[in-house]
Formats: structure tokens, C-alpha cells, sequence
């Protein structure tokens, strides 16, 4: 492996895709991995092999940095989680605050995985697209706690990992700008018809965000960055630097 290699979590959603444009800008070889929990909004894993698909199809540089991909059985989270995400049930809000949405310790597990997977493939970088600018105040998306994760697993594996997280500063507008100034219109229409963001998982209802049931927080949370950003000059900086 280059010494300028990455992984990538990638679910199948728009930030997860963004951030795999992200790395193929920036590495000579990025590999990606996905996640099978047992998660309502499945249709997301059909998702990452169109995009992936789409996005060698129309980016022929990137294609030749793209690498292999693997989806690493979860269930047992989704055997252990009752929540919106893994279960059939209303969203709502929790005694303590957080959206029942919420999968405890989900990205904890993911990048612990991610990073056991680099280790073996011989990948210094780890791009995941957790953020804490627009998010449900997920706990495990936040700066400190990818902070405190990079240093257990460096200590845990003897390693020197760097966890990447272009998006933690932005806001949902903003990622569809970074992903304009990485692939252009192409990209955009690319994440917009080809993703799933959607929490119940829904693909038939087309808008001009892309697919989605246009009333779950992650759909809502699209729209408007969706709209927000189609007001945006297109030669607009971002206002904050990714990382």
C-alpha cells in the first residue's frame, strides 16, 4: 500500500459519499467499507454500489485510485439496539433529549472495525463523515469524542491512524458546496439521484434533493442544505476549513 492510502466509511448517504470524493481528490488509493446492521433504511447499501458505480463511470482519474470494498456484518447491533434506526417505530424525542434515532456506540464500533480493517490493509487514514454542526446531537459525531477514539485505537494497535472528518465544521449546505468544488455539477447530481439519506430507507419519491420521505429529520436536514446551497454563488469559499 502507498503511504498516501485511506479508508473510508462509506454508508451509501450524502455525507459518507461526499467524503469519498473528498478522499479521492487527496490520496493515490482509497478502499471503502459499509456496514450491515440490520438497519431499516437498508436501501442505503444498494446505494453505495450505484455511487460507486456512477462515480467510476463519470470520474476515470478517481476510478484508477479506487480501490476494494467490503460490508461487514453488524447485526448483532441491530439485535442489541432498540431504536427508530433498527426498529419500526415513530421517531421521537427520548427522556434525555436525543432522538431515538440514536445507536449507542455505532460509530464507536464502526471506526474500531474500520480501523482493524486498516490495520491489516496497511491504511494510515480513516475518512468518516460524522459531524457536529448539522446533526440529532449525536454523541459519538462529535470532535471530542473522534478526538479521544483516534488516540485508544493508536494505543490499542500500536499505530499511527488519523482519523479524518472533512465534515465536522460544516453545515449541510456547505457539503453540497464541497462536493461542487470537488466534482462539479456531475457530482452533485451524482450524490443527489445515486444516495440515501433517508431514515425509513425511502427511494420511490424522487425530489429535487433527491430520494427520500421528505418528512424525517435526515431528509428535512437535506432539503434545506439542498436549498440553502442552490442560493449560493457557485465560485462561494466554504467559511470554514475542513479537516
Amino acid at each position: 500500500m502507498p503511504n498516501n492510502a485511506a479508508l473510508v466509511l462509506f454508508s451509501g448517504g450524502q455525507d459518507s459519499a461526499t467524503c469519498l470524493a473528498w478522499a479521492l481528490d487527496r490520496f493515490d488509493y482509497v478502499e471503502t467499507i459499509g456496514f450491515d446492521y440490520r438497519q431499516r433504511h437498508r436501501a442505503e447499501l444498494d446505494a453505495r454500489r450505484d455511487f460507486r458505480q456512477g462515480l467510476e463511470a463519470a470520474f476515470p482519474a478517481w476510478a484508477a485510485r479506487l480501490g476494494s470494498d467490503r460490508v461487514l456484518d453488524l447485526s448483532v447491533l441491530g439485535e442489541i439496539s432498540e431504536t427508530a434506526l433498527t426498529r419500526d417505530v415513530e421517531i421521537v424525542a427520548e427522556a434525555s433529549g436525543l432522538p431515538n434515532t440514536f445507536v449507542p456506540g455505532r460509530n464507536i464500533m464502526f471506526l474500531t472495525l474500520a480501523a482493524a480493517v486498516a490495520y491489516r490493509r496497511g491504511l494510515k487514514h480513516v475518512v468518516t463523515g460524522v459531524c457536529e454542526t448539522d446533526f440529532s446531537g449525536y454523541p459519538d459525531c462529535r470532535d471530542d469524542t473522534i478526538k479521544a477514539l483516534q488516540v485508544a485505537l493508536n494505543l490499542g494497535m500500536e499505530s499511527r491512524f488519523i482519523l479524518r472528518t472533512p465534515l465536522m465544521w460544516l453545515n449541510k449546505a456547505q457539503t453540497w458546496m464541497l462536493a461542487h468544488r470537488l466534482g462539479g455539477t456531475p457530482l452533485v447530481e451524482l450524490i443527489r439521484e445515486d444516495t440515501v439519506t433517508c431514515y425509513k430507507g425511502e427511494i420511490e419519491t424522487a425530489h429535487e434533493w433527491g430520494r427520500g420521505c421528505g418528512e424525517c429529520p435526515a431528509c428535512k436536514l437535506r432539503e434545506h442544505g439542498f436549498r440553502e446551497f442552490a442560493k449560493m454563488p457557485i465560485d462561494q469559499q466554504l467559511t470554514q476549513q475542513s479537516h
